[in-house]
């Protein structure tokens, strides 16, 4: 957005001096400026619809991108807790045998 508040600052100048001159010109000359002018604005509009394009595909990128990361990460965090889970199964799993051995272990 600054790019293009830049680039309206730089096609306004660019009017006011064409103007000027085409003040300060003759006749015969001022159908030349006007073509210079037109061509000028044309420039300026193609330029300022590059940079918007530009600024669109680079926000559509990163938005994928981050969906991307979001997506990793929301596995890597899915496979941590099913290892955690798991985890914890076993060690609950260990800890029951264990109890169960110790219960069954004759009393001296």
């Amino acid at each position: 957005m600054m790019m293009m508040m830049i680039m309206m600052i730089m096609m306004m100048m660019t009017m006011m001096t064409m103007m000027m001159m085409m003040m300060m010109m003759r006749r015969r000359r001022r159908r030349m400026m006007m073509m210079m002018m037109m061509m000028m604005m044309m420039m300026m509009m193609m330029m300022m619809m590059m940079m918007m394009m530009m600024m669109m595909m680079m926000m559509m990128m990163m938005m994928m991108m981050m969906m991307m990361m979001m997506m990793m990460m929301m596995m890597v965090m899915m496979m941590m807790m099913m290892m955690m889970m798991m985890m914890m199964m076993m060690m609950m799993m260990m800890m029951m045998m264990m109890m169960m051995m110790m219960m069954m272990m004759p009393i001296k």
